[in-house]
């Protein structure tokens, strides 16, 4: 039987990923329906929403996406898709794996980097509650809840125990907003004693920001409120050679969506040279999640080989290999 997913392809270079990854997907043998959802900026303006009634409708049918990026415009015009999808879909974990790909050179290409980002993903200053005050004096509402806190600390403590993790560390800035991140770093705190085989620790985001850079093949798991968790999970991709080689997922009760974090990068949208690995790692974490482990494992092992043996990547992690010729490479090592 097939597993239904909603594919959204995006723009700029959405498309080109996308086919890509749906290729190795396909070649590994699950199956799959995929429902295609078109949501590009176009659409969105021509529509009048974020979030149109076509993809909304899919994602609630199959309960599972995988999605390109859509381009969202800065300091004006239509609010964010992913904010959007986050919010109507109740996706409240954005779980962002870092990982070292071998070959790759970065500046940490000797140091073994192995993490995983869990970022409360509906609340703190994304609830969007801003206005202006008094001309030229703009408000923005910093929004915590037990309730969000308690459910993104207990997912993250869960996933460690599953997957055999050791260290849960939570990210705050308690010291200054005693209140909202005090509230945040104490439900991590609660949800850490019921866990007695992880190890727990807190930082302040400052300088969590700076061991990061320093010792990251200390971090195992960071547990951060939605503004730090955003930041950080760039900053840590930032480690292992950008966005352009990390996954993403956005978890909910009842749904989930899949997606690459770079942007559309309209630059190179047509000529296919771009690279596919973020949205198909971040199949990688599709596949498990629709119980598909054996054929993530493949795919996974597949990625990582195209990369140790170099020879096809593409321009920006320092080669010359179109879309399709690393796309090739990766369904070639699946055997």
């Amino acid at each position: 039987m097939a597993h239904k997913v909603t594919l959204i392809p995006g723009d700029g270079i959405g498309p080109e990923v996308a086919a890509a990854t749906v290729r190795a997907v396909n070649a590994t043998g699950v199956r799959i329906d995929w429902e295609t959802a078109e949501l590009t900026a176009d659409i969105i303006e021509k529509s009048g929403a974020s979030l149109p009634a076509h993809v909304l409708e899919s994602l609630e049918r199959t309960g599972v996406g995988l999605k390109g990026p859509v381009t969202t415009p800065v300091a004006g015009g239509f609010k964010s898709v992913n904010v959007a999808l986050r919010k109507t879909l109740d996706l409240f974990a954005n779980v962002r794996p870092v990982f070292t790909l071998p070959g790759l050179k970065t500046r940490f290409q000797d140091v073994n980097i192995d993490m995983v980002i869990f970022r409360e993903n509906t609340e703190d200053l994304y609830s969007g509650l801003e206005h202006e005050v008094v001309r030229d004096v703009v408000e923005s509402l910093k929004i915590i809840t037990r309730y969000a806190s308690m459910r993104i600390a207990n997912y993250a403590f869960a996933y460690a125990r599953k997957n055999g993790r050791r260290k849960v560390t939570a990210v705050h800035k308690a010291n200054i907003m005693k209140l909202s991140d005090g509230l945040f770093i104490r439900c991590c705190r609660e949800v850490a004693t019921e866990y007695p085989d992880i190890a727990y620790n807190e930082l302040i985001v400052d300088n969590a920001a700076m061991q990061l850079v320093m010792r990251p093949e200390t971090f195992d798991i960071l547990l951060l409120p939605n503004l730090y968790g955003d930041i950080v999970s760039d900053l840590a991709a930032g480690l292992v050679g950008g966005l352009g080689v990390v996954p993403g997922a956005n978890m909910g009760e009842k749904c989930a969506v899949f997606e690459a974090v770079h942007g559309s990068a309209p630059d190179i949208a047509g000529h296919g040279i771009a690279n596919p690995t973020a949205l198909m790692s971040s199949a990688i974490l599709m596949l498990r999640y629709l119980g598909e482990g054996a054929a993530a494992d493949r795919l996974q092992k597949a990625v990582m080989a195209a990369y140790a043996e170099g020879t096809h990547l593409t321009r920006d992690v320092g080669g010359s290999a179109t879309t399709d010729e690393f796309t090739d490479a990766v369904i070639r090592h699946l055997g």
